[in-house]
């Protein structure tokens, strides 16, 4: 599975930003979808998780009730929903992918994820 990440830019305070991740490969839909990011300096942090079906969604604290995590199986892409962006939410976004068998769900950590696309940065100015 070949990841791509696209969508980041410069934003303000308040602003909204919809973040893709195309993936390639073997058959989408068995794959579980997650977003992390990472901030210069700081370690990479999850963000929010999909499962394969796109039925069952998990946020971290820190953007519950702002971001919206989502997938469209046909078009081999996931999507994260940024609104009311925030100058902490400043990093590189990195979407991450999991087979669907796997056990260990819903998967928050960067280890328990297999495939990783490149990154796109978003920056919020305030």
């Amino acid at each position: 599975v070949q990841l791509q990440a696209y969508g980041g830019g410069l934003v303000q305070a308040g602003d909204s930003l919809r973040l893709s991740c195309t993936a390639s490969g073997r058959a989408f839909s068995t794959w579980r979808m997650a977003w992390f990011r990472q901030a210069p300096g700081k370690e990479r942090d999850y963000v929010a998780s999909i499962s394969a079906s796109g039925g069952l969604t998990y946020y971290a604290d820190s953007v519950k009730g702002r971001f919206t995590i989502s997938r469209d199986n046909d078009k081999n892409t996931a999507y994260l929903q940024m609104n009311n962006l925030k100058p902490e939410d400043t990093a590189g976004y990195y979407c991450a992918a999991v087979g669907a068998r796997r056990p260990d769900w819903p998967a928050r950590r960067t280890d328990q994820y297999d495939y990783w696309g490149q990154g796109t940065l978003v920056t919020v100015s305030s």
